[in-house]
């Protein structure tokens, strides 16, 4: 459980309280002695220390100065990392509960705080016997004049606070998901952890399993589950309210892959490591439906998430074989660890009949993004989505869930063509997330935008208020993008 955000009106007998401010001339009155306020201003002139504290013995007060940033983007994630730099204190002194103190006035900042601070708190620790070092922290209140419990807009069905108490909610069971082992999160138990999300928020979810596959031959899916004594699934999600501002869906399609060996191409020593997060993009897809279902936002969405695992069983498909995809055309098989782009391809082709005025897909594709920008943000490519890709460039600035454009030129394209088949699932080495995402794009005719999240869905080593393991990158993002750029062109989502 997260911990709960929540505004307060009380002043009187604070404890555990941390100050935001511009400057210690605005400060309260009578909270700190002339012999603590020389301190104060010796840790932030000479010392350059953003973030004081102070041990009252009984309670600790933080103040937290605010660094001046003027890019938005880049001051309201430094207010998350000192959030989450709090968070830890908090959390080793074993304090259950603290009030933030909107001293400048800045809610926008107050808020990245407390998100930052709440995400910091993450832990999983199912599977621990012994539970040391427990995160403590359970309640982060808000005094501030400038934040209220009603709703911003007309658009929002919750106020900000709820909002992001959703939202928060929402990364924390994303991040669960990626971090359970394939021992326990097959595809079959995904899909039901998907239908339980639905559930407790209000969407539709239709589960096709293997029959329905092979009814609808569905190719891809079915190629990659051949090594795997685990059924494949494929699980839609909708989310439609009454009062949806479009009539035409944004579709969601999230890579499912519950644990990748590479099949008969397997993985070497310690490639094979934490691959049970390559379902990172489905479980991206089915949780921030669920925020934006919870937050009862008026987008119609819906979610696509093909699911299987990976496995070089006796009857897995293997280089030089040819499969037929459920749009019908062939692919001759050049890796089997190239498999994402396989299911992936059949949900794409399955989100044409659904009419879409916009599809992201979000997947861990390739080690070419990964080598490209590392973990620090995803590459993203777009056909016939010139405005939205923009506006979700803008949406990641604002999350710190940042993304780096690629590309589609047609030459990466020619590098898929087969002598066999309509195409081959792997083109050279040189470009390689582009040629994955081209491979991609043969299964669209819609606006579309591919999100490569290789690099930060999956973290080896602590980062902040992102954590270790599964980070849910792609929740804040998109429920960013949904809340408050889509729909762009009314003509084209009506």
């Amino acid at each position: 459980m997260h911990p709960i955000i929540s505004l307060t009106r009380k002043t009187q007998e604070v404890r555990n309280l941390v100050i935001i401010t511009t400057g210690i001339p605005k400060l309260p009155s009578g909270l700190f002695s002339k012999a603590e306020k020389e301190y104060l201003k010796m840790q932030k002139e000479e010392l350059k220390k953003e973030i004081v504290s102070f041990n009252r013995l009984d309670y600790w007060i933080f103040i937290c100065f605010l660094n001046g940033e003027k890019n938005s983007s880049r001051r309201l994630e430094s207010c998350r990392k000192a959030g989450d730099t709090v968070g830890l204190l908090l959390n080793e002194n074993k304090i259950k509960k603290v009030v933030l103190f909107d001293q400048a006035n800045t809610p926008e900042e107050v808020l990245a705080f407390a998100e930052g601070m709440a995400l910091g708190s993450y832990q999983f620790l199912k599977y621990k016997n012994e539970k040391k070092n427990v995160n403590t922290l359970k309640e982060i209140e808000i005094y501030s004049e400038a934040i209220s419990d009603q709703r911003s807009t007309m658009k929002d069905a919750v106020s900000p606070v709820s909002k992001l108490n959703i939202l928060i909610d929402a990364v924390y069971r994303c991040r669960t998901l990626i971090n359970e082992p394939n021992s326990y999160l097959t595809a079959t138990i995904f899909a039901a952890e998907v239908e339980k999300l639905a559930s407790e928020s209000g969407m539709k979810a239709e589960v096709l399993n293997k029959k329905k596959l092979e009814a609808l031959q569905m190719g891809g899916i079915l190629g990659v589950n051949k090594g795997s004594h685990e059924p494949p699934t494929f699980t839609i999600l909708e989310w439609k309210p009454s009062g949806a501002q479009n009539t035409k869906p944004l579709v969601l399609a999230g890579k499912g892959v519950v644990y990748d060996s590479g099949g008969m191409n397997l993985k070497p020593g310690n490639f094979m490591q934490n691959m049970k997060d390559d379902m990172s993009g489905g479980a991206a897809v089915a949780t921030v439906m669920y925020a934006v279902a919870k937050a009862k936002l008026p987008v119609y969405v819906m979610g696509l998430i093909p699911a299987t695992d990976n496995r070089p069983g006796p009857k897995a498909i293997a280089s030089s074989d040819i499969i037929r995809m459920f749009d019908g055309s062939t692919v001759e098989i050049i890796d089997t660890d190239a498999e994402g782009r396989l299911i992936l391809a059949d949900a794409l082709s399955y989100a044409k009949k659904l009419n879409p005025a916009l599809v992201i897909d979000l997947a861990t594709l390739t080690g070419s993004a990964v080598r490209a920008i590392g973990n620090f943000g995803a590459v993203g490519m777009q056909v016939k989505a010139g405005k939205e890709m923009a506006d979700l460039k803008e949406a990641g600035d604002e999350v710190h869930e940042r993304i780096v454009e690629f590309p589609m030129w047609e030459e990466y394209g020619e590098l898929l063509k087969s002598e066999l088949a309509d195409l081959k699932n792997l083109g050279p080495a040189e470009g390689g997330s582009i040629t994955a995402a081209k491979f991609l794009e043969k299964f669209t005719d819609y606006p579309y935008i591919h999100l490569d999240i290789a690099g930060p869905a999956f973290l080896e080593k602590r980062d902040s208020y992102r954590g270790q393991g599964g980070t849910g990158f792609g929740v804040r993002l998109l429920f960013e993008f949904i809340s408050n750029k889509f729909p762009i062109d009314k003509e084209r989502h009506t």
